[in-house]
């Protein structure tokens, strides 16, 4: 299964790339593709829409982190999100 998950980058890693990757990679493995960029400090985000929608309608799952960096960059609806709940429980 492909999820779309956090990968970190930069020379101190504070800055993530948003990747298409295998579940059972390890988090810095090598991935299937790169659909954006996320840096926390400066709440700077660029993605790919249409990389996402495709990704998504072939059965990729997002993860929590993920579906948030989406729905403050204000493309849910862009990418069909709106309605769509992670599968990790919240502990």
């Amino acid at each position: 299964m492909v999820k779309l998950r956090l990968k970190r980058h930069g020379r101190k890693q504070r800055t993530y790339r948003i990747v298409a990757i295998d579940v059972q990679s390890r988090r810095e493995g090598k991935a299937i593709k790169e659909v954006g960029f996320y840096n926390p400090r400066k709440e700077q985000t660029q993605l790919d829409g249409f990389a996402i929608r495709s990704l998504l309608e072939e059965g990729a799952q997002i993860t929590r982190t993920v579906r948030d960096i989406l729905k403050r960059a204000k493309v849910p609806g862009e990418v069909g999100i709106n309605n769509q709940k992670s599968n990790l429980r919240r502990i």
